[in-house]
């Protein structure tokens, strides 16, 4: 079974120098182009078709410490589902080719963010092993017009543009925004864990060499 990365129907583009890269990826059903700098804080360029959605890609950039710039676009009037999902696999992926590999990196990462009477735990491991472990509960109600279980398909997207396991845990719960919010802030903690560079250009693992297929 392929992963959604694989889906050959997108035509992807990809540049990478340093810790930076971008990637364009187009569908019959979304347009995204996504730039990142993993290493240098301070340009965040937002721009997607779901408020809300960009609303977290921001608070991912500025918690993350990294630069951020997104242009997503798609069929929301079918469904807002494709353009969430896609955006997480090309935000995934970016960082993936921005990091040029697996090499030379702390791997892991893991922290548990507070957003007022909501706590919210994400633990990451950038492996090469497509996992997501999606703990997070919800009302019936909507969040910025979005039903809020729709931002597992970004995480499992991002999960498979990463290569990546990631497990997102609630811990309290006050109300739905406060939830995906805290998640997306635990994320950007951890991921600034996982990225951080390590003296040597070597695997972090006891097999030496990690799948970046």
């Amino acid at each position: 079974m392929k992963s959604a990365i694989q889906n050959q129907s997108a035509a992807v583009e990809v540049k990478a120098k340093g810790r930076t890269a971008s990637v364009t990826r187009e569908t019959k059903e979304t347009k995204i182009s996504i730039r990142i700098d993993l290493d240098t804080p301070g340009e965040v360029d937002i721009k997607t078709s779901l408020p809300f959605l960009s609303h977290m890609l921001e608070a991912l950039a500025v918690h993350g410490r990294f630069s951020l710039v997104v242009d997503a676009t798609g069929d929301i009037e079918v469904d807002p589902h494709h353009l969430i999902e896609d955006t997480g696999i090309v935000l995934g992926e970016t960082i993936f080719k921005a990091l040029g590999g697996f090499k030379g990196i702390e791997r892991a990462g893991c922290f548990t963010y507070p957003m007022d009477g909501s706590l919210v735990l994400v633990a990451i491991d950038i492996c090469g092993r497509r996992n997501l472990s999606w703990k997070l509960q919800f009302g019936n109600f909507t969040v910025g017009n979005l039903d809020p279980n729709l931002f597992r398909e970004f995480y499992k997207g991002f999960v498979d543009g990463l290569r990546s396991t990631l497990h997102v845990k609630m811990l309290e719960s006050d109300n739905d925004h406060h939830v995906i919010e805290a998640s997306f802030k635990a994320l950007a903690r951890a991921l600034r864990q996982s990225i951080t560079p390590l003296p040597g250009n070597e695997y972090l693992s006891t097999k030496g060499v990690l799948d970046e297929n």
